[in-house]
């Protein structure tokens, strides 16, 4: 194996993490279908897509440097909110945990002198930059539009088409 059994025991702690956060934002998205907020349910579908994909290419890694994956199970998603600015609130909170997670795994990293997986972590620590932004940005939005999910939703709709420019 070409990295360390606790360096392979955290991966394999975030591959669980982050199908835990792919599994959240897809009920994320059935509770804004509920609300017919059709827009913003296929922002937090794409979300939990990417987190997904962001968990097998942790797993793929795992298995390249000879390491056994480990699939715990998954944790229930919340699947009620009373609002999307609460749901928005809950994901900006889940993507700081995400960040956290990130860093945590790449100072194990630095600590272990593994530079392959430094290598391989940088892609998530930029990753994250773009996650947090991404959802600053819909936080703004929520903010701007108050009450207004008509509103809301179809700013978002703009920029799941790139048609609104972030500042």
């Amino acid at each position: 194996m070409l990295i360390s059994e606790p360096m392979v025991r955290e991966l394999n702690e975030q591959v669980m993490h982050e199908f835990n956060a792919s599994h959240s934002y897809l009920a994320m998205a059935c509770q804004l279908e509920d609300w017919h907020l059709s827009s913003m349910a296929n922002w937090f579908r794409a979300q939990a897509e990417e987190e997904r994909e962001h968990a097998m290419k942790l797993l793929d890694y795992v298995l390249q440097v000879g390491g056994r994956v480990h699939l715990a199970g998954l944790s229930e998603p919340r699947s009620s909110y009373s609002s999307p600015s609460e749901i928005i609130e809950t994901a900006l909170g889940q993507e700081r945990t995400v960040t956290e997670q990130i860093n945590a795994l790449m100072n194990l990293a630095v600590k272990e002198n593994d530079h392959a997986t430094q290598s391989f972590l940088r892609w998530f620590v930029d990753e994250q930059v773009e996650e947090m932004d991404s959802i600053g940005h819909l936080c703004g939005l929520a903010r701007l539009a108050g009450d207004n999910l008509l509103q809301l939703d179809e700013s978002v709709r703009a920029l799941n088409r790139g048609g609104v420019e972030k500042t």
